[in-house]
C-alpha cells in the first residue's frame, strides 16, 4: 500500500496551509447547476444558474452519499431537486416524480445534523426554508426552472449547464444577520468544521485500520470523483461478495481489507488535489507526478524545455543546450533532500465505475531528475522550433502524434485511446531510462520516409526532425546533433546525398513553384529508403536538367563528389534497404547547406 502512505503524508503536509485547496475529510465536489438566495430565517431572496466555469462546489458527504451510484442516499446539505425540492412531484414527471422517499430522508438527515450540538446557522435555515416544500415554485417564479404551459409540469427536454432541469443540482447563498460570515456556504470552512464534528461523533463500527495501525471507524464505501467531479469510478470497491475479489482467501471483506474512513477519506482527497492541481489527462487516462515534500518539479511531458538564450548562435550548438539543461535540472536538485522521493500514478478506467492503476512508480528524487535530464540531453536534436532553429527535446505529444497521428486540418492529430496506449510505453523511458521500444523508432522511420503521405511540409519536417531524435535516444545520445564529416555509414552518407538532390533541385524552383512543386527526390523518397542505389540512379538523372540552370552548378557537383568518395564500391552498389541513419544524413546535410554561410561557400 506504499501509495497510499504516500497520499496520506501529502494530505498531512498540504493541509498545514489552508489556502491551498486542499478538501477538508468528509467532503467532495459537485457541479451545481442552480444557486438559491435565503436569509437566515429561512425566507427565499432568489435564485439563478451557475455557469459551468463556477460550477464546482465543495460539498459536505457521508459514508453512503459519497459512494453513491444508485438507491437513496441523500447528501448532508447541498444536493439535487429530487432530494431537496418538497413540491417535486406537483411540477416532475418520470420515475422519481413522487420523491417522498428521498425528500424524507434528506430532511430526516439534515434534522439530525440541525439538532445536534454541532450545528451552524445555515444549516437551520436551510431547513426552515425546505420544509415549507416551495422550492420548485420558487425556482419556476424566478425564471430558473421553464414550465409547460399546458401540462403545467417541468417543460421536458430543457437543460442547464447540460444537465436536464429536473435533475439540477442546488447549491446555497446564506445572507446572515453578522456580516462577517461568509454567504457562499461552500466556501465556509465553519461549514466544513460544523459537519466534520458532527459525522465523526456519530461513527461507530470501530476495527483496526490496517494502514495505520490503529483500533479506528472504518469504512467499505470509499469515495468516487477521483478524476473530476463528474467522475464516478472508484479506486478502492468491496461490493462484490460472490466474485473472485476474496474468496478462497478470506471469509468476508473485513478479513481482506479494513481502511479507517479517516485515512480513505484524506488518501482520496490527496489525490484529487494533486490531479486538479498537476494532473495530466489522455482520454480515459489521468497521470499525476509529485515530490514527497511537495518540492517542484519540471514537466516530465513537455520538451524542448524552453530557455532563454543569449544570441542566436546557440541555438545550433548541442553543448550549450547541455549546459543549460543541466542548470536548469539543478535548480530542481537543491530544494531536495537525500530523503525525497518521486511518486508516479497513472489511473486508468477499466470500467465506468472502476478505476484501475496503469503505472505506479516510486523513485529517489535525484534518481528522476538524473533520468529527466539524460531524457532530455539524448533525445535533443536541431529543429525549427517556434520559428528559428534550435537544439532542444521533444515533449511526449509531439512523439506520439508524429509516429502515429495523422494529417486533420493541417495538424498532426492522434487517436486520444491510441495516445494513452503510447504515453504508457514511453513514460518508463522519460522517467526510468529504460529503453526506447525499436518499434516506435521503426514506426517513426516509415513515417519520415513517406513525406508524400502529408500535405503540409512541415508536418513532415516535423515526423523527419522527431525520428532523428528517437533514433539518437535510442542509441543513448551517441549520435551529433550536426553534420560529421568523418562519418562513413552507408545509410548515412546516401541521406545526405538525397539532400543534396533536393536542395539543388529546389534551388531553380521560383517562389510560387516551391509551395506547389514536389522534387524528384521527395517524389522517389519512400523507394530510395527501399533500394538505394537503384533509386538514386533515377534521382541523379533526373537532377541533371536542374544542374544545367543552378547558378552554382559546379559546388552542387563537388558536394555530390565529396560524400561519393567516402563510400566503399561496396557499400554504394548494396542495394538493400537504409537503415534510420539515412535520416540523421539527409537532416544534417540538409541543415548545414542551409546554414552554410556566402563566405563558406
Amino acid at each position: 500500500m506504499g501509495w497510499t502512505n504516500e497520499l496520506y503524508k501529502v494530505y498531512e503536509l498540504a493541509s498545514e496551509n489552508p489556502e491551498n485547496g486542499l478538501l477538508p475529510i468528509l467532503h467532495s465536489t459537485a457541479n451545481a447547476q442552480i444557486e438559491l438566495v435565503i436569509d437566515e430565517q429561512g425566507n427565499f431572496k432568489g435564485a439563478n444558474t451557475v455557469d459551468k466555469k463556477n460550477a464546482v462546489t465543495v460539498i459536505p458527504v457521508t459514508e453512503d452519499s459519497g459512494a453513491r451510484s444508485s438507491g437513496i442516499a441523500p447528501m448532508p446539505f447541498a444536493d439535487k431537486l429530487v432530494y431537496i425540492a418538497g413540491d417535486y412531484p406537483k411540477y416532475a414527471e418520470g420515475k422519481r416524480a413522487d420523491n417522498s422517499k428521498y425528500f424524507s430522508a434528506y430532511m430526516s438527515q439534515l434534522a439530525l445534523w440541525k439538532d445536534s450540538g454541532y450545528s451552524h446557522p445555515a444549516v437551520s435555515a436551510v431547513y426552515k426554508y425546505l420544509e415549507k416544500a416551495s422550492l420548485m415554485e420558487d425556482l419556476i417564479k424566478s425564471g430558473v426552472l421553464e414550465l409547460d404551459p399546458e401540462k403545467g409540469k417541468l417543460l421536458q427536454g430543457v437543460k442547464i449547464a447540460g444537465i436536464l432541469q429536473e435533475d439540477s443540482f442546488v447549491r446555497f447563498v446564506v445572507q446572515y444577520n453578522d456580516l462577517m460570515r461568509i454567504p457562499q456556504t461552500w466556501r465556509d470552512s465553519t461549514l466544513y468544521d460544523s459537519f466534520i464534528n458532527f459525522y465523526s461523533a456519530s461513527m461507530g463500527n470501530s476495527q483496526l485500520c490496517y494502514a495505520k495501525g490503529e483500533v479506528l471507524p472504518v469504512t467499505y464505501k470509499h469515495p468516487s470523483k477521483i478524476r473530476n467531479s463528474g467522475d464516478k469510478a472508484k479506486l478502492i470497491s468491496a461490493n462484490d461478495s460472490e466474485g473472485f475479489t476474496y474468496r478462497g482467501r478470506f471469509s468476508n471483506k473485513e478479513e481482506a481489507f479494513s481502511i479507517s474512513n479517516d485515512f480513505s477519506q484524506k488518501t482520496h482527497n490527496a489525490l484529487k488535489w494533486l490531479i486538479q492541481k498537476q494532473g495530466h489527462s489522455f482520454d480515459t487516462l489521468t497521470l499525476v507526478i509529485w515530490a514527497s515534500a511537495l518540492e517542484e518539479l519540471p514537466d516530465e511531458f513537455g520538451g524542448a524545455i524552453e530557455s532563454e538564450w543569449d544570441d542566436e548562435e546557440t541555438y545550433t550548438s548541442l553543448p550549450n543546450y547541455k549546459s543549460w539543461l543541466q542548470k536548469y535540472i539543478m535548480g530542481f536538485k537543491q530544494d531536495f533532500t537525500n530523503n525525497t522521493k518521486v511518486m508516479v500514478m497513472g489511473l486508468d478506467a477499466a470500467t465506468t465505475g472502476r478505476l484501475s492503476i496503469a503505472i505506479y512508480d516510486e523513485l529517489r528524487g535525484s534518481e528522476f531528475l538524473n533520468n529527466l535530464e539524460k531524457w532530455h540531453a539524448n533525445s535533443a536534436w536541431l529543429r525549427f522550433w517556434k520559428g528559428k532553429n534550435t537544439v532542444c527535446s521533444f515533449s511526449i505529444y509531439e512523439i506520439i502524434r508524429a509516429a502515429y497521428g495523422l494529417e486533420q486540418n493541417e495538424r498532426l492529430e492522434c487517436k486520444k485511446e491510441l495516445e494513452r496506449e503510447q504515453i504508457l510505453r514511453l513514460l518508463p523511458c522519460i522517467i526510468n531510462g529504460t529503453k526506447i521500444p525499436y518499434d516506435l523508432v521503426q514506426t517513426l522511420y516509415n513515417k519520415a520516409s513517406n513525406p508524400l503521405a502529408y500535405e503540409k511540409n512541415y508536418n513532415h519536417r516535423n515526423v523527419l526532425e522527431a525520428a532523428c531524435g528517437m533514433y539518437r535516444a535510442y542509441k543513448k545520445g551517441d549520435i551529433p546533433v550536426g553534420y560529421d564529416p568523418e562519418e562513413t555509414n552507408r545509410s548515412y552518407l546516401y541521406g545526405c546525398l538525397l539532400a543534396i538532390a533536393e536542395k539543388a533541385e529546389s534551388d531553380t524552383y521560383d517562389e510560387n513553384d516551391k509551395k506547389t512543386r514536389v522534387t524528384n527526390a521527395r517524389r522517389y523518397w519512400a523507394n530510395f529508403a527501399q533500394r538505394p542505389y537503384q533509386t538514386w540512379q533515377n534521382i541523379e538523372e533526373r537532377l541533371r536538367p536542374y544542374l544545367d540552370k543552378h547558378e552554382h552548378r559546379s559546388f552542387i557537383e563537388k558536394q555530390i563528389q565529396d560524400i561519393m568518395d567516402k563510400f566503399t564500391p561496396e557499400a554504394f552498389s548494396d542495394n538493400n534497404r537504409l537503415e534510420p541513419m539515412y535520416l540523421l544524413g539527409y537532416h544534417h546535410y540538409m541543415s548545414r547547406m542551409y546554414t552554410k554561410t556566402k563566405e563558406s561557400e
